[in-house]
């Protein structure tokens, strides 16, 4: 089968999004991004994160939410897309016991007007962003996608396992592809200022303390944000029906080892201010790619030291800025 021209990108203007747009215009694809740009943090870093797609006569931005309709049919109707991947979501674990309803409201309700435009029109081929979290708390690992997730332990976690089930009764009822991504602790170039690598940079970079929750044993599988697009490019060039597939680099990292690897990578010592485990984190994450490498011929190959220099050597040319 062909290669699908024309792509859909929801919540375009975030750390993957961005990324992922860039990779397929340098691809040669026509590609349409819808993001609301949420003030989950700052609009300026997402405007950043396109300033080069912008400049591409390819590209083209439909500023809406995945919960307004008219949105939803403005992006469908620009792109006509083959394939659709829908990254847009409100993330992380922690502000979701915060935020319960907006984040049932966000990725299930966005998640289903977004696969329902799908279903009325030519019904295009998704590719969802799940994640790790649906895994919830377990001490086996690397993690299945045929483990059992009926626990999860944060809204965040519910909500994502929930788009899972979306994405099948959608393929069920309308014969629609689509490939569920169940993601790993993505880190990289353009990450967010929430998430752990940045955040403990740019801190060590300030010379601040590091708030780490527990006792720093805690382990995850940091996966580099090329290897998760490059994956996700695979999954848009093949119909798999339905299929749910792990995407990490299917090594465990401490949370201590990353501290030391960002350490090492900066120049300078963090001061770690160690405090109380937070609800709603897991002791663990680990990933079993071997399905992923049958289906889509995924194998990352970045490993995290090196990850770790490619984000500090954004992080002090372009990510200060």
């Amino acid at each position: 089968m062909s290669a699908p021209q024309s792509v859909l990108v929801t919540g375009a203007a975030g750390f993957v999004g961005s990324t992922l747009v860039d990779r397929l215009l340098g691809e040669g694809r026509r590609v349409v991004g819808l993001d609301n740009f949420d003030p989950f943090y700052p609009e300026p870093l997402k405007r950043a994160n396109l300033a080069r797609a912008r400049d591409h006569t390819g590209f083209e931005l439909v500023e809406g939410d995945i919960r307004d309709a008219a949105a939803i049919a403005r992006a469908f109707e620009v792109a006509e897309p083959e394939v659709v991947v829908h990254l847009a979501a409100l993330a992380g674990v922690r502000p979701s016991l915060e935020r319960p309803a907006d984040y049932s409201d966000v990725n299930l309700n966005g998640t289903t007007r977004l696969f329902a435009a799908g279903a009325e029109r030519h019904r295009p081929r998704f590719v969802f962003a799940s994640s790790s979290s649906v895994y919830g708390e377990r001490e086996q690992g690397p993690f299945r996608e045929s483990d059992p997730v009926e626990r999860p332990i944060s809204p965040y976690a519910a909500t994502k396992r929930a788009g899972e089930l979306i994405a099948h009764t959608f393929h069920h009822a309308y014969d629609m592809g689509v490939t569920c991504l169940r993601i790993f602790t993505a880190y990289g170039p353009r990450q967010r200022p929430d998430l752990a690598v940045r955040k403990f940079a740019e801190r060590i970079r300030r010379g601040d303390t590091l708030p780490v929750y527990g006792d720093g044993s805690s382990l995850r599988d940091f996966t580099y944000v090329d290897d998760l697009v490059e994956g996700i490019c695979r999954a848009i060039d093949r119909d798999l029906g339905f299929e749910i597939l792990n995407f990490g680099a299917g090594r465990q990292v401490s949370v201590r080892e990353m501290v030391e690897t960002l350490e090492r990578a900066l120049g300078q010592k963090a001061q770690v201010d160690y405090q109380a485990p937070q609800t709603g984190d897991v002791r663990q994450t680990w990933a079993d790619t071997s399905l992923a490498q049958a289906r889509l011929g995924f194998r990352p190959e970045v490993p995290f030291e090196t990850g770790v220099e490619r984000f500090v050597r954004w992080l002090l040319e372009d990510g200060e800025r």
